[in-house]
């Protein structure tokens, strides 16, 4: 019998609880042994709940029971989660998390800790849910070298973008629904924004690279300028617009960024719609490969996080190597990285400036829209960024993948 211990009792934590009860027989068979739920930490109480006796209020009581082999951490944020599993592993616990911050700002070190003490620190569920992503990275993918990796993935601004797309309504319509449906928090600035996005690829780029790459040092633009106008110039070029994490090598040089794309309707990711979330691999062998799925939700990541636990069982005493080194990665000035922009001014712009500044563009015309709409050759990011200083208005830029 092995006796996990799951700290925080929300809609993951509680997912988790749900999969290794419900699927008792199976999880024993594939893990060789009976799994079962001794403690559920948690800051509040759960009278009626079925696992209400399993509810404690200190950590203090996990880490004194020696029955406990497992602990699966579902509380999300940095502290106490980094805290309680730092202490776990050092007592040679196995370790499930699905928590991206955790992950992306101390992943290194926990695998570190892990291996020193032969035990794992499995977090396939900090990324993309229930997709099979780490793994693959970790393992399936090891006789690659990783070029490119790019992604959606937030489900909650896909969503909205699909609306916007599909319904035609504005950027504050859209959010309104994703919060009316529970896609999107009351704050939704995490998603929005981009940082729920930037730690996901973060954590993808340490893996795939094999070093620390620090979330900070990652550009990180949201959707909250993007407009139902935009979405009909996208419409009218054959492309569409998606929050894209991507992260890439080129030249000797690695480059992370995540920001709204225009990508053709040709592309795998165009048709990633709703919730889904998708994650694009382009290896030097392998070519391109494509992970798809629900990236949230609560038991499509609890089952990610169920399997990790299987994953430590079968693993008890043995640790799996994740090449994920302390040592930062430097990242460089994505000024330098080159790309087409796609450009909308006001009508009154004169051609002959915008020739002057940007060089020979691709003019875009949408019935209704009374505005000068452009896509650039391609130019360095600096280039761009100094050739739109000579106007005194731009509507709106976004970058083309």
């Amino acid at each position: 019998m092995i006796n996990v211990a799951v700290l925080g009792y929300g809609t993951i934590g509680s997912g988790v609880v749900e999969v290794l009860q419900t699927n008792t027989e199976v999880i024993a068979k594939r893990a060789g042994e009976e799994v079962s739920v001794k403690y559920i930490l948690d800051l509040r109480d759960f009278p009626g709940d079925v696992n209400e006796d399993k509810v404690v209020h200190d950590y203090g009581i996990i880490e004194k029971d020696e029955d406990i082999q497992i602990v699966v951490e579902c509380m999300g944020g940095v502290e106490p989660a980094y805290t309680f599993v730092k202490k776990a592993l050092l007592q040679g616990r196995g370790v499930a998390t699905s928590n991206k911050e955790l992950v992306a700002k101390y992943g290194a070190e926990l695998i570190e800790i892990a291996d020193e003490k032969n035990t794992n620190f499995l977090f396939e569920a900090s990324v993309g849910g229930g997709i099979p992503i780490l793994r693959p990275l970790i393992s399936s993918l090891t006789a690659d070298v990783v070029e490119k990796i790019s992604g959606i993935l937030n489900g909650t601004t896909n969503y909205m973008l699909t609306k916007m797309e599909e319904a035609g309504i504005s950027f504050e319509e859209a959010l309104k629904e994703a919060q009316e449906k529970g896609y999107a928090e009351l704050h939704p600035e995490a998603d929005v924004e981009g940082y729920d996005a930037c730690r996901k690829i973060a954590i993808l780029s340490s893996l795939a690279y094999g070093q620390q790459v620090d979330y900070e040092d990652i550009y990180t633009e949201g959707i909250t300028k993007i407009t139902a106008e935009d979405i009909r110039y996208a419409a009218a070029m054959g492309k569409s617009i998606k929050l894209l994490g991507s992260s890439m090598k080129k030249n000797g040089k690695y480059y992370a960024m995540v920001c709204p794309m225009l990508i053709d309707n040709s592309h795998p990711l165009s048709g990633v719609k709703d919730v889904f979330n998708a994650i694009f691999v382009h290896g030097n062998m392998v070519d391109d490969t494509m992970f798809y799925g629900k990236g949230a939700g609560k038991l499509p990541t609890a089952s990610a996080v169920a399997a990790d636990v299987v994953a430590c069982v079968k693993h008890k005493g043995e640790h799996i190597s994740i090449l994920w080194d302390r040592t930062k990665l430097p990242l460089s000035d994505i000024s330098d990285f080159e790309r087409k922009y796609f450009v909308r001014m006001p009508v009154q712009t004169d051609w002959e400036r915008i020739h002057e500044a940007f060089g020979q563009v691709e003019p875009v015309a949408v019935d209704g829209l009374d505005e000068k709409a452009f896509i650039t050759g391609v130019m360095k990011e600096k280039d761009f960024n100094h050739a739109i200083l000579r106007f005194e208005c731009i509507i709106n830029r976004i970058r083309l993948d």
